[in-house]
């Protein structure tokens, strides 16, 4: 159980890599008084740039893949599965994104995180929601409404390729569909603006 503990504890401490926060810092930039006031790669890209969003989105992503992929199997074993481990290190590595100890407690909503331990746990499903977030951002340029649409995306998907495997894919089934719920509460103003058509599309990166 210590084994378990570790590797969720230090799967929550690897997602709290305040990335955004220090791209922001080293531009001279508190990105809690810009745009959405939110870690995350969107706000970077809306006061920042292209440039400085792509390096944030590819360590945010990072933060979820490395650890799912790493920590179940480089700590001693435990009685707990090796896939349930991989799961339970995915929920603390978003909610360590989402609820950095580092910035107090704050974060971005946990997309890259969640797509970089997706990329471990669910490869296929991941390259589905993937293609939606694409599709729905080229067509409304809108980054939430994308990022929602792949949240359900991705629920479908892991039930199309995992649903066979059950009882032992149940744990994997269970998160992905908390997961996406979380993903709508960490979006609850963004679906405020959209009901109300006042959600800005990405149109552009600079100050």
């Amino acid at each position: 159980m210590s084994a378990l503990l570790a590797s969720v504890g230090l799967g929550y401490l690897i997602g709290s890599f305040p990335t955004a926060y220090l791209a922001g810092r080293a531009r001279g930039v508190d990105l809690r008084t810009k745009g959405s006031g939110n870690y995350g790669a969107t706000n970077v890209y809306r006061n920042l740039g292209a440039g400085p969003a792509v390096v944030v989105l590819v360590v945010d992503v990072a933060k979820g893949l490395l650890p799912v992929s790493l920590l179940p199997r480089a700590l001693p074993a435990t009685s707990v599965a090796p896939a349930t481990q991989a799961v339970l290190v995915a929920v603390a590595a978003v909610l360590g994104h989402v609820f950095s100890v580092f910035v107090g407690f704050r974060g971005g909503k946990g997309i890259g995180t969640a797509a970089g331990a997706y990329l471990a746990l669910a490869p296929w499903a991941t390259l589905v929601a993937a293609a939606v977030w694409l599709a729905v951002l080229a067509w409304r340029r809108i980054v939430s409404l994308a990022s929602l649409c792949a949240a359900v995306a991705l629920v479908a998907a892991v039930l199309a390729f995992h649903v066979a495997a059950l009882p032992s894919s149940a744990p994997l089934v269970a998160v992905t569909v908390a997961l996406s719920g979380f993903v709508f509460w960490t979006h609850r103003e963004n679906l405020g603006r959209l009901r109300r058509g006042e959600e800005k599309p990405i149109v552009g990166g600079g100050r």
